[in-house]
């Protein structure tokens, strides 16, 4: 397995007239999503992967910040390419796909169709540590101005060689282009209060929605992707689990299904199939 590409700017793949926004995680870039991008592009359909400024590597977690101001970029990029394109999907990952269910409650029929990839509504995997439901609690205290998650081994990803590579680059600097060492305690909390907006407005959302999620997700269990299945206003829902990888889907073992099943389901809906939309399974690597 080659090492990643070290994307950290927007990728911008033109080609068809139906387009697919994605979004990538809190503290993340561009990198987390390249492969996906890249595939939905070999498949026909014109691409863009932001480098969000508001949420993503490098944004300064300022005191004033907000998770609307995350939103707002999405919705700049969104309406950018509605203007361009006659159809636009949006997939998104981690709290990229919380962000993706906030945007879909707002636009509606604008949006063709959804994939949310890891979605984050707990913060309960096996990873995460114990102390984690004190930090609600700290975000009140002058604690919030010291404390950062610190992302640790596996980093999200099972797969033993990028793993590898991932712990020497975070060695060598503070930050790796997809994956960041630290995140504030403000944006957690920020994070916090998007997804209790987004799982509030659940049942507005009808746009047909494609759920990937690890059945081994070492920061969101499938309690997540199970929640957005049982609440969603959608009737058109395909559920599919994983059963090699961690929390970062788009780069671990599986990542060839996860293009796979996005491109399938976006096709059949800007295609107005009728195909079976209430699958739930198990791909197996």
């Amino acid at each position: 397995m080659s090492e990643p590409r070290r994307i950290t700017k927007h990728i911008d793949l033109v080609k068809g007239k139906d387009a697919v926004l994605l979004i990538h995680g809190l503290s993340g870039s561009p990198l987390e999503m390249q492969f996906v991008a890249r595939a939905l592009h070999k498949a026909g359909f014109s691409v863009r992967v932001p480098r969000f400024s508001k949420h993503g590597i490098g944004a300064q977690a300022a005191p004033t910040e907000k998770w609307q101001d995350w939103l707002d970029e999405v919705v700049m990029h969104f309406d950018e390419m509605k203007e361009q394109y006659e159809t636009v999907s949006v997939c998104g990952l981690c709290i990229g796909a919380v962000l993706a269910l906030k945007l879909a409650a707002e636009r509606g029929q604008e949006i063709a169709s959804l994939a949310l990839f890891s979605t984050t509504l707990y913060f309960d995997g096996w990873n995460i540590p114990w102390y984690r439901f004190l930090l609600t609690i700290g975000y009140y205290t002058p604690f919030r101005h010291i404390y950062a998650y610190q992302e640790s081994e596996p980093y999200g990803i099972k797969n033993e060689q990028l793993q590898a590579w991932i712990s020497r680059e975070m060695g060598e600097k503070s930050t790796f282009a997809s994956l960041c060492a630290k995140i504030p305690m403000t944006r957690l909390h920020q994070a916090e209060k998007l997804i209790g907006e987004a799982k509030r407005m659940l049942a507005e959302i009808e746009a047909p929605t494609l759920i990937i999620h690890s059945l081994e997700d070492d920061t969101s269990t499938i309690r997540s992707a199970n929640y957005v299945e049982s609440h969603i206003g959608s009737k058109k829902v395909r559920k599919i689990f994983l059963d090699d990888s961690y929390h970062n889907i788009t780069m671990d073992n599986q990542k060839d299904i996860v293009a796979e099943e996005t491109i399938r389901f976006i096709g059949e809906t800007v295609a107005a199939l009728s195909p079976e939309f209430d699958t739930i399974r198990v791909a197996q690597g």
